[in-house]
């Protein structure tokens, strides 16, 4: 059932590729205000501590919530592995978080070999190991570490040579190990997946949780949005945002973003800066 929600949904990441889950949270939030913010200036997160990653994670979310957030979603792995748990301590809305889908893949892998890209941050998280613990069974799971792979993203180079030299030395050692499934474990990764398809072949099946992560959204906001208190801002303070739009944010050059954002977004829009 298509939903009706009309308020204004909070979306970060640690750059620009968290716009592959505000795409389909678009789709599964028609009528809700979006509002987007790039933390380009300290990106990437994966080379952070955690405590680095948190702090940066509650001045984004404070940020979020005195713009009228009624819902936030960390649309970073590394940043919701470091600041998740802190995050829902301190504040009582829905916090939305994303991890690699080691579960899904699992279940989908005929070999019962599982590859997984992803960050240094991530991988080296307690929340990735839990999930493996509960998940993984008899699967084996080859992880990889891709610290240049955002970096290519955050530029908008999505088939340039150093974009399919990176993408070649990253995979091949899950082909190699015999993965048919490779877990997108970064929300950068889905603008490379048709890339990293023509490098791992059709038959290798690629998995990420954008979507996954927008139908729980959807859920929480219609199970406990109505039962919440309103976000602690004087609404007077608060500005008056049409509904089915979107407003984006770069805590680096907006210039900069705007062209990289427009590209991977599918249109043009407009920047502003986070000080």
């Amino acid at each position: 059932m298509e939903s009706t929600f009309s308020g204004t949904i909070g979306v970060f990441d640690s750059g620009v590729g968290g716009l592959s889950v505000l795409q389909h949270i678009r789709a599964a939030l028609p009528d809700a205000h979006l509002i987007y913010v790039a933390d380009s200036a300290f990106v990437p997160y994966g080379d952070k501590s955690p405590a680095y990653i948190e702090s940066r994670s509650s001045i984004i979310s404070r940020f979020l919530i005195e713009q009228g957030a009624a819902a936030i979603v960390i649309a970073c792995n590394t940043a919701t592995a470091a600041a998740a748990a802190g995050l829902r301590r301190r504040y009582a809305l829905p916090i939305i978080g994303m991890e690699p889908a080691v579960k899904p893949a699992v279940a989908a892998s005929k070999r019962g070999v599982v590859g997984v890209l992803a960050t240094t941050g991530t991988l080296e998280s307690a929340r990735f190991a839990a999930l493996l613990e509960k998940y993984a069974g008899n699967v084996k799971i080859v992880t990889q570490s891709c610290p240049r792979l955002v970096e290519v993203v955050e530029r908008g180079d999505l088939q340039g040579a150093e974009a399919r030299q990176l993408v070649a030395r990253y995979t091949t050692p899950l082909l190699k190990s015999g993965a048919d499934t490779i877990i997108l474990g970064c929300t950068h990764y889905p603008f490379l997946a048709p890339l990293i398809r023509e490098v791992v072949g059709a038959q290798v099946q690629l998995i990420d949780t954008g979507k996954a992560v927008a139908r729980e959204l959807k859920r929480r906001i219609d199970l406990e949005l109505p039962t919440l208190p309103p976000p602690p801002v004087d609404p007077e303070a608060l500005p008056v945002l049409p509904t089915g739009t979107e407003r984006f944010y770069s805590s680096g050059d907006p210039v900069q973003a705007e062209r990289i954002m427009s590209k991977l977004w599918g249109r043009a829009v407009e920047v502003r800066s986070l000080a």
